[in-house]
């Protein structure tokens, strides 16, 4: 492992990612917003002589950093887990390739899903496309394994991935950190017969390709330490290393070698020598048994024999957590543990279902998207979700996301419902999602006449991941459709109860002519809204004319419309912002607005 020493600093792990590429040169650092990655190009973005930018998809953001370093700059792409399926396409072509300076992958992954669809193990990438893998087990060697992977990256003309999780990324510590380099940009250069893979040149290509990986494994040899000595050994990976350290000062138990490693593909094969003269060993590491079946095939390679055991006693599913390593070390050693009692008095804290927030339009979006639906004719469809705040669109009241695959799925998926059972289907995206991953999809349901209504949520705004920019800021969506070749297209306000009828005739539209129509939902994100201008005005219900019937707080439920004792509703001034969507929903008039408007609102929520 690497020691570097300056200022110490509190950060975040994915900040000590972000200086530790600074501290290597970093000039051009790309990316999609995705939890936990998020941070890193955030924190970038504070330094103007570093291009920075969101991209509108991971494969954009890859190939921007693998294009500025086929020019010998040295470049950041990061990401979350699931992004490296978006972006796997040229991954795997940047293997044969190489490049000319240095290219980074850093992909935060998020066991457990916390805020995911999959947990899968991007290890995998590393395994099939020759490309090496570092696994930080805290901030501080989150800063020194980027500096490392840069180095590497640069000494071999490879890319290297950093594969980070929740915990390290969203995790703070004192870091010590390198100063920042100058930035090392690219010189115009051209090399067809590098980079222009042909077959005769992928086949050139795919020589050096295993050259440089054997390169690779020398250059990664020392990623490796140990601790004690003993006849068991218990190897830590990543976060995992962090644990088993902990667990076993927690055991006190002596007789057992620690050793970790921080590069997980390809395995060090120096990490051999660690366990000369032990008779078993326990691999603990997140997710999948990577580095467990490297081991076993390292030491068939070598003729030894040693009993390795990993995942029958750690599991597959989940977040790594002190609690699993210790009970797995426990099993491994077989030292029996008592479960203490927890010291702290935990109480039950009432059960809260996520809600969008208030003011959020696609609320108002789903109230009054069913409406429309029922008004068009269209009492039972199939709603093709896609991923962004409205996937909270799945849970009750409105149910209206019936399937929630991946980024940009909605389309694919309604029109494989549609050519199974000729139910017309709703596609449902965001403005981020359209230009991510939609317009492909869209393009297809032009060409092959799909019968769909597309509903397009523009909040000008990925707003799951913290409110970062959307291309729907500089490219009009009704515009990028109507190019596309979508006949029917219409803009609606979803604070406006008008909303329904625009939804009603783009169904019969669709019914008519079998084609796919387009809505864009157009208003802003709440909370860019509130950062922009301050509230002063505040909903109301007057009691007098509340019947209870429930519909505000039951299917419109906006958290600050609050139920009472004898069912009329009642509004949390704390937590109303005034934005006035429930005005409409009330059918006797009960809700009103009071306070004056504060200057710029309407600007805000429309602009």
């Amino acid at each position: 492992m690497i020691m570097l020493v300056s200022k110490p600093k509190l950060m975040l792990g994915n900040e000590a990612i972000a200086y530790g590429a600074l501290a290597s040169g970093v000039a051009i650092a790309a990316g999609y917003p995705g939890t936990p990655s998020t941070e890193i190009i955030e924190t970038l973005m504070r330094f103007r002589d570093v291009y920075t930018e969101w991209s509108s998809n991971e494969k954009v953001a890859f190939e921007t950093g693998f294009g500025a370093a086929m020019m010998g700059a040295r470049a950041l792409v990061t990401m979350k887990h699931v992004g490296m399926n978006v972006a796997s396409d040229s991954l795997m072509s940047s293997s044969y390739t190489g490049v000319s300076g240095a290219l980074v992958i850093v992909s935060a992954g998020d066991p457990g899903m916390w805020s995911s669809q999959s947990e899968q193990d991007i290890r995998h990438y590393g395994l099939m496309g020759m490309i090496p893998v570092l696994e930080p087990f805290n901030p501080q060697s989150a800063h020194d394994l980027t500096v490392e992977a840069f180095n590497l990256s640069s000494s071999v003309g490879h890319p290297v991935i950093i594969s980070t999780n929740t915990r390290i990324s969203h995790v703070r510590s004192q870091v010590n950190v390198l100063p920042k380099q100058p930035p090392i940009y690219g010189k115009f250069q051209k090399d067809p017969g590098k980079y222009s893979l042909v077959p005769e040149i992928a086949k050139r290509d795919r020589e050096e390709q295993l050259n440089r990986w054997e390169k690779i494994k020398s250059l990664t040899s020392h990623l490796v330490e140990s601790h004690g000595d003993g006849e068991v050994a218990i190897l830590g990976v990543g976060i995992s290393y962090s644990y088993v350290r902990e667990a076993l000062r927690t055991l006190n138990i002596d007789q057992v070698k620690i050793v970790g490693t921080s590069c997980s593909v390809p395995l060090p094969y120096t990490i051999i020598d660690e366990l000369i003269g032990v008779e078993k060993v326990l691999v603990i590491e997140e997710l999948d048994p990577v580095v467990e079946n490297q081991l076993k095939a390292l030491l068939i390679d070598n003729g030894l024999h040693i009993r390795v055991e990993g995942k029958n006693l750690t599991g597959y599913a989940g977040e790594m957590t002190f609690e699993r390593v210790h009970r797995s070390i426990s099993k491994f050693l077989g030292v029996t543990i008592e479960e203490e009692e927890s010291p702290i008095n935990l109480t039950e804290v009432p059960r809260r279902p996520p809600a969008m927030c208030p003011g959020c339009p696609h609320r108002s979006s789903f109230f009054f998207l069913k409406k429309g639906l029922t008004l068009g004719g269209i009492q039972s469809t199939f709603y093709s979700g896609d991923i962004g705040c409205y996937s909270l669109g799945v849970l009750p009241p409105f149910n209206e996301q019936d399937s929630l695959v991946s980024m940009g799925s909605s389309l694919g998926i309604a029109n494989g419902v549609y050519r199974s059972t000729h139910v017309i289907p709703v596609a449902i995206i965001g403005d981020s999602t359209f230009f991510h991953t939609g317009l492909p999809a869209l393009a297809n349901a032009v060409y092959n006449k799909l019968p769909v209504l597309i509903v397009v949520l523009d909040n000008r705004s990925t707003a799951m991941t913290g409110q970062q920019g959307s291309p729907s800021l500089v490219i009009d969506i009704a515009d990028a459709a109507k190019g596309i070749g979508v006949k029917y297209v219409e803009i609606g306000d979803p604070f406006d109860p008008s909303f329904a009828k625009t939804v009603s005739k783009a169904v019969e539209w669709v019914k008519k002519n079998q084609s796919p129509a387009l809505i864009v939902a157009k208003r802003a994100c709440a909370l860019e809204v509130i950062d922009k201008v301050k509230p002063t005005q505040v909903a109301f219900v007057d009691p007098n004319k509340c019947t209870g019937c429930t519909i505000c707080y039951d299917y419109f439920t906006c958290p600050a419309i609050l139920k009472r004792d004898d069912k009329k509703a009642i509004i949390s001034q704390q937590d109303c912002i005034g934005c006035g969507a429930c005005v409409p929903v009330c059918p006797f008039n009960a809700i009103r607005l009071e306070g004056d408007k504060p200057e710029g609102w309407d600007q805000a929520w429309t602009s």
